[in-house]
């Protein structure tokens, strides 16, 4: 027979190792998810004229730029904030489709992210170069960009909402910041250690967008739509480690 004292620590052993496996996940996650989101809007950006595909409200500030300064792109970036709300739609819906199947949504909508991002990639080397950033061919390939963007929005509401934000790093830069010095100055916020927790989820990801970001703009200035193929075998192998995370019985 197990005594109480063996039986409470082997939980809390077990607890303990679930926690940290969680947190390995979550890191994981969160870090994978912000490079893509900062390779895709710094090679979106180059690609489209000056075009946020995930930063849409962003791109208000550039139509009044280039409202004042009389260059183009408007008409994509007027198109770009439509896009983007339906893509935040349809991917609630599949959410919606898979939950009811007891299904967890969070691999089809990294599924349906690569493929949209695959669309991005094909139709920019095929209709390539996009000399004027309002052509047909110019929104229509930016629109798959966006829609991606979106997803990866609706993800960060959706699957990883507990995670920080893995597209826009404003928020996240303040938060860690507030959270680092309740640390360092002990703080009542840092009671019970949520500054700290927060901290691990954070900073990752904000260091992972700025390479993301770096790998973006110079993977595009050397190999053009190609290198969108970097956070496509990215979002597939999150896609499938998450699915082994599944198989093992860890929360997912």
């Amino acid at each position: 027979m197990i005594s109480p004292a063996v039986g409470k620590g082997g939980i809390a052993h077990a607890s303990s190792r679930l926690s940290a496996a969680v947190l390995e996940r979550d890191v994981l996650t969160g870090v994978s998810m912000a490079f893509v989101g900062g390779f895709v809007d710094a090679a979106g950006f180059m690609a489209l004229a000056g075009l946020f595909t995930s930063h849409v409200t962003g791109n208000f500030v550039l139509i009044g730029e280039q409202l004042a300064t009389g260059t183009g792109g408007v008409v994509a970036k007027l198109a770009a904030l439509p896009i983007f709300v339906l893509a935040v739609g349809g991917a609630r819906l599949v959410a919606l489709a898979m939950e009811r199947r007891k299904i967890a949504p969070m691999r089809p909508l990294l599924l349906l992210e690569a493929l949209l991002l695959l669309a991005f990639l094909l139709a920019g080397r095929v209709l390539s170069p996009l000399r004027l950033p309002d052509s047909v061919e110019a929104i229509f390939v930016g629109m798959f960009a966006v829609a991606a963007m979106g997803v990866q929005n609706a993800i960060g509401r959706l699957s990883i909402a507990h995670l920080a934000t893995t597209t826009v790093m404003t928020v996240n830069v303040a938060q860690a910041t507030i959270d680092a010095l309740d640390v360092l100055l002990g703080t009542a916020a840092d009671q019970g250690k949520p500054a700290r927790a927060r901290l691990w989820r954070m900073v990752p990801p904000i260091g992972s967008f700025a390479v993301g970001a770096l790998a973006g703009a110079f993977g595009f200035a050397l190999f053009g739509f190609a290198c969108v193929a970097v956070p496509i075998v990215l979002l597939l192998t999150l896609s499938a480690r998450l699915r082994t995370v599944v198989a093992g019985k860890m929360p997912g």
